[in-house]
């Protein structure tokens, strides 16, 4: 089971707590963690990635085992930590402001 931590905004309209757990069938990367939490999750279609490019939106970010990997390829494999649930693949809603 893949642990995906989820932003406040999010978990609220997903109606779930802070982490939730999926199962990913195949490679573990960024398109097939975000496939399946949207596949369990449907309210969160359109929300993390745009509905017709599938890339990330702005303002929303992608760490692992204290990395940033918003800019990794979404096909890329993640961190084997994450793979075997051992540490949680996390969805950050960035802030900007000047």
């Amino acid at each position: 089971m893949i642990r995906v931590v989820l932003p406040p905004h999010l978990r609220k309209l997903a109606r779930v707590e802070r982490e939730v757990q999926i199962e990913v069938v195949g490679p573990v990367t960024q398109r097939t963690v975000l496939d399946a939490l949207e596949a369990r999750y449907p309210v969160l279609r359109g929300t993390i990635r745009d509905h017709v490019t599938q890339q990330r939106r702005p303002f929303v970010r992608f760490f692992a085992c204290e990395q940033d990997l918003s800019h990794d390829a979404p096909d890329a494999p993640l961190p084997e930590a994450v793979a075997t649930g051992a540490e949680p693949f996390m969805v950050v809603g960035a802030m900007a402001g000047g």
